[in-house]
């Protein structure tokens, strides 16, 4: 949508349209006198509305500068929660009474969304995972400007730590499932709402690259060993988030 904005800026044609009446009244009262002075005045006019309008779109841009860190509870949201960066970072509540409120609150600011996954213990909240992230990924695609979508999959410095494709693999089977009873059981989303009904394509077992959003995976640790041991290991989490800065 910006960038549409932005070449409707560049070439004149949302400024000309909505100012058109006035510059003609102006062009015809300036006609009478001078015409080298008509043409400074319609230069400058152009150049104020042009930069009027930037602002605008920069602005709307700029509302959506919030990074979300969603993921359930000790999944080690806060200790990613990285510092001097340009995005603001927002670390939701990952209790289960409070994340889908909090969600709700500020999605609609998101530039981006990064669901945190405990790699340690996957093996025995893949279901509460997916169900969560089932939420934020219908939520995500019904916004009018999707976020971009990463999901981190953190604690690698413990031992029993599931690798990223191992994590990916398990949630497609989980998130498949999901949508299968989901979109049989009576539809509890608002009329009005634009959301999807379901993800992935209709008679396909559900991958991620079916989304209409991109989903990134990338493995990363907030700890450099056991304990406080070492130092952490974000270095792929930074450059992602500098990259959509």
């Amino acid at each position: 949508m910006a960038s549409a904005d932005s070449r409707r800026v560049a070439d004149g044609g949302g400024a000309g349209g909505t100012f058109q009446p006035y510059l003609d009244t102006l062009r015809q009262e300036l006609q009478q006198t001078d015409p080298t002075l008509l043409s400074v005045v319609v230069a400058v006019l152009a150049v104020l509305l042009t930069l009027v309008f930037w602002k605008l779109i920069r602005s709307r841009r700029s509302s959506q500068r919030a990074v979300l860190l969603v993921g359930l509870c000790d999944s080690g949201k806060t200790l990613l929660f990285v510092r001097g960066n340009s995005l603001t970072l927002i670390d939701l509540p990952g209790h289960e009474s409070l994340r889908l409120q909090f969600l709700e609150r500020f999605k609609s600011s998101a530039r981006a969304i990064v669901f945190v996954v405990d790699s340690a213990a996957f093996q025995r909240e893949v279901k509460d995972v997916a169900e969560f992230l089932y939420q934020v990924l219908i939520d995500s695609m019904g916004l009018k400007n999707t976020p971009s979508f990463l999901i981190a999959c953190n604690k690698q410095d413990i031992a029993m730590a599931k690798s990223a494709k191992l994590i990916q693999q398990q949630l497609e089977k989980e998130l498949n499932t999901l949508r299968v009873t989901r979109s049989a059981a009576p539809s509890t989303l608002d009329s009005s709402s634009t959301a999807p009904a379901q993800l992935g394509k209709k008679g396909k077992e559900f991958e991620f690259s079916q989304l209409p959003l991109k989903v990134e995976f990338l493995e990363c640790s907030a700890k450099g060993g056991r304990g406080d041991v070492g130092s952490a290991d974000i270095q792929d989490l930074e450059k992602w988030l500098a990259k959509i800065a």
